[in-house]
């Protein structure tokens, strides 16, 4: 797998003129301290393309060998065409290849992981890039620091094939609540008028809103439950991972959830602090830069939770490595 981000870094300071001394309010909660932003004309689907060439070159592969490509993200690059087929082109893959885009943000790379290995395992493809991203500064509003200063950018691409005929099985948890969905959405610019009411007064419908206090609700109600039914279904105790892979949504929350389930610090790796939350991209993302040496040298059973828009939720539990590639680059 690769990873790649943007090469414009943002500090905490770069926001200062504009909302204060409450940015030490906001990086207090977070932990965000820098992020990385795409910059103007470049979309989830460049940071993504430049992952796979990474990826495929790493690997070997050969681009008539590829037999699909899965985009997960919110921030496609057309409501039409699927961002999937611009990809396929762009690439130089097969002509012929499946090709789809899926929709779903922090819960995304476990669903992702989800319909490749679904499709490896039947048959339908031998090798899969799985490629997950988001670009979300396009969709802060500048002037609401609980986004503005959150949210960071990144493209990742996974390659997925059959290869050990005997492994270990993948266990994956996938579920939504779509009561929550107002929540957490960017109100405007697609088919469904809505209008700035409510909640939505004064904010640009064609930029993120979030509830933090109801989508930290959520998280703390709904993650406990789904790390301990995800170790159940798998058979496996906390003694038994190597690593526990949370999104990255907020640094405070992720030390309370660990602590809630029990799981070792050493084994819930963060990386928010130095990247922002990156929606989709977070799990790569934190394999990429904090877990890649474990990951080329070592067999590490990995247990990942995705978590929050939609609302929506994923986990996966499985074996992975050693791998032939995992790195982060840069645009």
């Amino acid at each position: 797998m690769v990873s790649c981000l943007p090469s414009r870094r943002i500090e905490n300071e770069d926001f200062l003129d504009r909302f204060g001394d409450k940015v030490h309010e906001v990086v207090k909660m977070t932990g965000v301290r820098t992020r990385y932003w795409v910059e103007d004309g470049t979309t989830t689907s460049d940071l993504c393309a430049v992952a796979a060439e990474c990826l495929l070159d790493r690997l070997g592969w050969e681009r008539d060998s590829v037999d699909g490509i899965i985009f997960v993200s919110q921030t496609p690059d057309y409501r039409l065409p699927a961002t999937s087929c611009v990809l396929q082109h762009r690439l130089g893959l097969r002509t012929g290849v499946l090709a789809f885009d899926v929709s779903l943000g922090c819960s995304g790379y476990p669903y992702g992981l989800w319909m490749a290995m679904m499709m490896v395992q039947t048959g339908a493809a031998k090798r899969i890039l799985l490629a997950v991203g988001d670009t979300s500064s396009i969709m802060n509003d500048a002037d609401d620091r609980g986004t503005a200063l959150l949210f960071g950018d990144a493209g990742t691409v996974t390659a997925i094939e059959a290869t050990v005929p005997d492994a270990d099985p993948a266990w994956f948890i996938l579920g939504t609540d779509g009561q929550g969905a107002d929540n957490l959405i960017v109100p405007g610019g697609a088919f469904r008028k809505r209008e700035a009411t409510g909640r939505l007064e004064g904010h640009p419908l064609d930029k993120l809103f979030m509830d933090g206090g109801e989508v930290f609700n959520f998280t703390l109600k709904a993650v406990p439950s789904l790390i301990r039914d995800t170790m159940a279904a798998a058979g496996e105790g906390v003694e038994d991972y190597d690593m526990f892979l949370l999104h990255q949504a907020n640094a405070f929350m992720i030390r309370h959830l660990a602590k809630k389930a029990k799981l070792p610090p050493e084994k819930v790796p963060i990386n928010i602090d130095r990247y922002g939350n990156t929606s989709s991209a977070t799990l790569p993302l934190l394999m990429t830069t904090d877990r890649a040496d474990a990951l080329t040298t070592g067999d590490c059973r990995v247990a990942l939770f995705g978590f929050g828009v939609g609302y929506s939720w994923a986990a996966a539990s499985m074996r992975i490595g050693p791998l032939r590639c995992c790195e982060t680059i840069s645009l």
